[in-house]
């Protein structure tokens, strides 16, 4: 019944900026911890970053200080802010969220489908 739905993604120059969000659907969930996701052509998916339920975040070596991870809980929605991007920066992004299923009292992963992020001259 939990769908993780992406956003954001497209084509943008050096320099420039793009917000993700990963939204998941329902009302009787709440989202403990996520994790933003990439994979290139040829190159294996990697974690970018990752936010816990009590807000602690995680960055990899080479978009700290360019990328910012944050959560929106009443909306059940997680953003990836994405300034100064970069060549090496072009991959599909993925988010990776625990969900909690308060009818259920339990916990599962899920995956978003994946969005594009270009940047080109």
């Amino acid at each position: 019944q939990v769908q993780l739905v992406e956003s954001g993604g497209g084509l943008v120059q050096p320099g420039g900026s793009l917000r993700l969000s990963c939204a998941a659907s329902g009302s009787d969930l709440s989202i403990n911890a996520v994790g933003w996701y990439r994979q290139a052509p040829g190159k294996e998916r990697e974690l970018v970053t990752r936010i816990s339920s009590s807000g602690s975040t995680v960055y990899t070596d080479s978009v700290k200080g360019r990328f910012t991870i944050s959560r929106a809980d009443a909306k059940n929605t997680v953003y990836l802010q994405m300034n100064s991007l970069k060549p090496e920066d072009t991959a599909v992004y993925y988010c990776n969220a625990n969900v909690h299923l308060r009818f259920l009292d339990s916990s599962f992963d899920y995956w978003g489908q994946g969005t594009q992020v270009t940047v080109s001259s």
